[in-house]
Order: C-alpha cells, then structure tokens, then sequence
C-alpha cells in the first residue's frame, strides 16, 4: 500500500506542474488557442510543430498516464473494495485519463496531417483542422465534465471516511464546479481556465498528502480518544 500511496502522491504532483506548464507553453510561448484566422492558426501549428507535440506529449499523454497511476492510488487509499462512491471515481478517473491521452494523441497526429496537406493547399489544411480542433475539444481539450465528475466524486469519498482535510476536500467541490460547468459553451473558455488553475493547487495538496503516511487503527483512536 505504501509503494503505490507513494507513486500516487508523485503522479499528483506530476499533474500540477504539468498543468503549470501547460499554461505556460500554451499561453506565454505559443499561443496558437488566440488565432482566430484559420489560415494563420495552422501555419503557427506547422512552425511550431515540434515544440507543440514536446508540450502535448507532457501535457496530455504523459499526464493521462499518471492519471492511471493516480486514480488507483486513490481507490486504494479511499478503500475503493468497500466503497461504491470510489470504485465509481475510479472509474471516472480511468475514462479521464484515456480520453486525455487520446485527445493528445489526436492533437499530435493532426498536425502531421495538417502539414503535409498545407503544402500543396493551406485552405484545405486550415478546414481539416477546424474538425480536428473541435474532435480534440470535445475529448478534452476544452471541457472537462468527465474531469469535473471524477474530483466531485472523489472529494465526496474523501469527505465522509475523513480520509482527506476538510479544506482539500472543499476545494474540490471548486475545481468539479468548474469542470462541469465548463459543458455551457458561453461558460466554457473561463470555467476551463479556472478549472486548470485550481486543480493546480488541488492536485498539489493532494500529492503532498497522499506521501504523508496514512493514520494507522491505533492513532484514529487516538486521536477519536481525545475529541
């Protein structure tokens, strides 16, 4: 139990700075989301193919795999084999993690797509993008209910077996707002960025406590002795 509590405290911490550097990449150094000309997103994407694929890789295929990890470490730590509520979390986390890695995977082969089509007619190229784009929003680049799902789920687990602290918990009633939220297309571009931002914080605070050493049967009663 240790071993894997350990490694899902690792992967919690991967996904914070994966978000970090996600906005980042995104937003500081290429900011292809703010392109709004068809043509001129996709000769961005072509110039920046190689960095793009380097930050898709660490953002989504890498971070949907430590997902993996992660979501098992919490079905364990919240006693998945007896509660439903995590066993259903678990597997809100698992279909997260593939739709994330697809979603990447999506994003990288698409512009090989792309790119060799914008050779010979960039017009073509900017429309097969526009579907690409939306495929690769609609799996996850954009709402994240299936991401909002999973941490409302969690944070109710955790919540009621007292596995967790009370302000970690609360939080992600936050961060589920925002992702389910983020369904309203009106909503959706805000709540998104509010939903990333604050799994940041969440997703550290759970890194940091899940590597801690879980209470044993001896210092729950403790401390149950002194309140």
């Amino acid at each position: 139990m240790k071993q894997l509590q350990k490694w899902g405290g690792v992967a919690a911490l991967y996904e914070a700075l994966a978000y970090i550097i996600g906005f980042i990449g995104f937003i500081a150094v290429v900011n292809v989301g703010g392109i709004t000309d068809p043509l001129e997103k996709v000769a961005a994407l072509i110039e920046n193919k190689g960095f793009l694929t380097a930050l898709m890789l660490i953002v989504y295929v890498a971070w949907g795999a430590s997902l993996v990890v992660l979501s098992l470490a919490l079905h364990e730590r919240l006693d998945g084999h007896k509660s439903a509520l995590a066993r259903i979390a678990t597997a809100f986390g698992i279909i997260w993690s593939v739709l994330v890695i697809a979603s990447g995977m999506i994003y990288i082969v698409g512009m090989e797509t792309v790119a060799s089509i914008h050779a010979t007619n960039p017009e073509q190229a900017a429309t097969v993008w526009l579907a690409i784009g939306a495929v690769f929003n609609g799996l996850g680049g954009g709402v994240e209910v299936v991401g909002g799902i999973w941490v409302l789920l969690l944070s109710v687990a955790a919540l009621r077996s007292a596995t967790f602290s009370r302000g970690l918990n609360y939080l992600g009633y936050v961060v589920a707002a925002a992702g389910l939220l983020s369904v309203i297309p009106a909503l959706s571009e805000i709540t998104a960025s509010i939903f990333g931002l604050t799994q940041i914080v969440w997703f550290a605070w759970l890194g940091i406590a899940m590597l801690r050493q879980p209470k044993t049967a001896t210092q729950e009663s403790a401390t149950l002795a002194f309140k």
